[in-house]
């Protein structure tokens, strides 16, 4: 932790070294919808740049042609006039540092309580490249979530960069704020993007509460922002969170949603000219997606590491929509939350049968493997024969498997439901589940 003097130089420092000298401008020659067009500043402008027309932020650079610059607005167009002055600002990265911690911010680092935004000493890039596969190190060890089904089945090891699969209203949100409290790291970074205002405010000072917040960093954007300022809020959270490992701490990074994240590079895509390919969205969405998830992971050399979980909505539980099939192939496991569980009320809504952690079953000794795999047995013994269980047509003595998975299912059942004291604790509470309906037999 920086002392209260270092970290006033370093905010010192940080705020001189935005002064921009000098403006280099253009006209705005039409304003198209979803799209500005501005001449005068082709060989000047650079994508990714910020265009200020009025004094006011009006967008954002996503394509150059040789008579133009095309805009991209992050604000309403109405009021903008042809012929009106467009400015260019160099985007200026971002400015991270320690007081960011306990701060709600915006995607430009701006706090959400109407306070002046805290700066680092020195900007960071918004999109860097991943670290090289050659200097990672390897996963670590597995972490204590205080969930008894991560904590056994589903094991989040340091580095370890995970999907949470889910439709709305399934308990998502709630599932997040439990990791983001109970997961073992130093700083929490969290993004929550595309989301309703109202939402974001309960998820701060209630779901996360006062306790999460100390350690952690929160950037929103909500869902009427336009789609440069989305996108940027997620690249902003990333390296915030690259900066806390770059000093050798563990980072908790919980990213809510990409789905979200994608539908706003979508429409940046295509408002630059891209081709629309499956779904709309352009080829070059899953690069970007991919990308970014690539910079979550672990660190190298003294640098600490950055265990991310990243949320993705199914829409009616649609598994193979683009950007759920691509995110199964990148990440490093998936959790299921599945509807018809949270309409029995059990939550976490998690379909054992359906999650993968690709830890395992290097993060579990031998015989926690073996529990896990008799217990993931007997879970789906009972869900391949609840019908017949539920109507009455299963005669007792006719499968000794589901008799056992019978007679072991409201335990194992609501063992996955709870909570945990940690790893240790969680698996002797397996173990004395299933020995338990062993005996029984």
């Amino acid at each position: 932790m920086m002392k209260p003097a270092m970290l006033l130089e370093e905010t010192a420092r940080g705020a001189a070294a935005a002064i921009t000298p000098a403006k280099i401008w253009g006209r705005v020659a039409a304003v198209d919808g979803g799209a500005l067009r501005v001449a005068g500043l082709e060989g000047r402008a650079r994508v990714g740049d910020a265009v200020e027309i009025g004094g006011v932020l009006a967008g954002e650079v996503i394509a150059i042609d040789g008579q133009s610059v095309v805009v991209m607005p992050s604000m309403p167009v109405h009021g903008i006039a042809a012929g009106a002055r467009a400015y260019i600002r160099p985007d200026e990265g971002a400015w991270p540092c320690e007081a960011w911690l306990g701060r709600v911010l915006d995607a430009f680092g701006r706090a959400f309580d109407g306070t002046p935004a805290p700066r680092g000493a020195s900007p960071r890039p918004l999109a860097p490249p991943a670290l090289p596969v050659s200097a990672r190190r390897s996963l670590g060890p597995r972490l204590n979530t205080g969930l008894a089904a991560f904590d056994t089945f589903l094991p989040l090891c340091r580095g370890q960069r995970i999907g949470l699969f889910a439709g709305s209203g399934v308990g998502k949100s709630t599932l997040l704020a439990d990791l983001a409290r109970g997961v073992e790291a130093d700083v929490a970074v969290l993004a929550l993007i595309g989301e309703r205002s109202r939402e974001v405010r309960e998820f701060v000072e209630e779901t996360l509460g006062p306790e999460g917040r100390k350690r952690a960093v929160v950037i929103v954007s909500t869902c009427d922002d336009p789609a440069p300022v989305k996108r940027r809020a997620a690249l902003l959270a990333m390296t915030a969170a690259e900066y806390f490992r770059d000093q050798g701490r563990h980072v908790l990074f919980v990213f809510d949603s990409v789905t979200r994240f994608a539908e706003a590079y979508r429409e940046i895509g295509l408002t630059a000219g891209e081709t629309p390919s499956l779904r709309a969205y352009p080829p070059s969405t899953f690069r970007t997606v991919a990308a970014l998830a690539e910079r979550a992971g672990p660190g190298a050399g003294t640098a600490g590491d950055i265990t991310a979980i990243f949320s993705v909505l199914v829409a009616g539980s649609d598994m193979d929509e683009p950007i759920a099939d691509m995110m199964r192939g990148i990440l490093d496991g998936h959790v299921v939350l599945e509807r018809a569980i949270a309409e029995r009320g059990r939550f976490p809504a998690i379909d054992i049968r359906r999650s993968v952690s690709r830890s395992l079953p290097r993060a579990a000794s031998e015989e926690e493997n073996r529990l896990l795999a008799e217990g993931r047995a007997l879970i789906a013994a009972y869900e391949e024969a609840a019908a017949m269980i539920q109507t009455g047509l299963y005669a007792k003595g006719g499968d000794p498997v589901i008799d056992r998975a019978i007679d072991v299912w409201p335990a194992l059942d609501a063992f996955v439901a709870g909570k945990s004291g940690g790893c240790e604790e969680a698996f002797a509470r397996l173990s004395s589940i299933l020995s338990a309906s062993r005996s029984a037999d």
